[in-house]
């Protein structure tokens, strides 16, 4: 489930709420009362680590296997 962010004009309040994407959005300010808007975020990247992602990477022993 992904964490949407929210704003408040209002108060500027900020949060962050953890639902379902079937989830009807947030649209009151859990501090004020007021009218929020959801917030459009980058996200977060995605990194890859430890071997065996990429076509070139070794095998874990570090040589290359012989016929």
């Amino acid at each position: 489930m992904p964490t949407y962010e929210y704003a408040c004009d209002a108060c500027g309040n900020g949060f962050e709420v953890f639902q379902k994407m079937s989830d009807d959005p947030v649209d009151v300010c859990p501090k004020c009362g007021k009218k929020v808007r959801r917030v459009l975020s980058g996200g977060i990247g995605i990194e890859f680590r430890g071997s065996g992602f990429y076509v070139n990477d070794k095998s874990a022993s570090g040589g290359t296997k012989k016929a």
